[in-house]
């Protein structure tokens, strides 16, 4: 099993590791920082180096559940040690856009109501849809000023580990459609930004909403009857 570090520590930007295993998608490692995508994340991008040189990484994902790292170039052999180094721009651009559409899920559901049905994100933009009957600029505008009201407040984004038991018997989690993950999750991972928003999540967040900075909603959408899309962007 590969040790994964970005859940529990998003912050941490290298590590040193060894091959274990080379296969057609990729690079498997006996340990990474890299994340692989998932639930809307993209996985990261960074380097390989060793003494063979650098192998750029153009993706992370699972393989069989395991982190395989997409590279460019020819690979080392098994055995061979690098050091592990994420794109830590790209990265930290994520966390900041992942945290803030966290925010934004918590003021449509606390605010209007409304559960969030699906997400995704690229670095400094994201989206998410939500079963609203209409949308539009107006909605969006004030929906951008209590996100943004929000997110000055500065919470602290705590990660939790809650037996699956006790994450199905917590309402907030249960918003979030926590008992549609599979039944070998267990203990489940929980993003909780603390007084703002909690949710079960697998993705790599900022240590408080005042590091998200403000945020613009860029667009409102009907994507259909009682679905509806809010675009958000990071200002800066």
């Amino acid at each position: 099993m590969t040790e994964e570090i970005a859940p529990r520590d998003a912050y941490v930007r290298s590590t040193e590791a060894r091959v274990v295993d080379v296969i057609e998608q990729g690079l498997i490692l006996d340990r990474t920082v890299f994340y692989s995508r998932g639930g809307g994340q993209p996985g990261d991008t960074g380097l390989l180096v060793g003494e063979w040189g650098e192998l750029p990484v153009t993706d992370t994902f699972r393989v069989k559940g395991v982190p395989v790292h997409q590279f460019e170039g020819a690979a080392p052999d098994v055995g061979a040690p690098v050091e592990a180094i994420i794109d830590w721009d790209r990265r930290h651009r994520l966390m900041r856009t992942h945290t803030a559409l966290h925010a934004l899920t918590a003021i449509l559901w606390y605010e209007f109501g409304v559960k969030v049905t699906g997400s995704n994100m690229e670095p400094g933009v994201a989206r998410a849809d939500f079963p609203l009957d209409s949308i539009s600029v107006a909605f969006g505008e004030t929906v951008e000023e209590k996100l943004n009201d929000a997110l000055r407040r500065n919470h602290e984004t705590a990660i939790r580990y809650l037996r699956r038991a006790e994450a199905l018997a917590d309402p907030d989690l249960i918003r979030t459609q926590v008992s549609l993950l599979p039944p070998s999750i267990d203990p489940i991972r929980v993003v909780d930004i603390v007084g703002l928003d909690k949710q079960a999540d697998g993705g790599t967040h900022v240590r408080t909403t005042g590091e998200v900075g403000a945020v613009k909603v860029v667009g409102t959408e009907s994507k259909g009857k009682a679905n509806k899309r809010i675009r958000i962007e990071l200002a800066q």
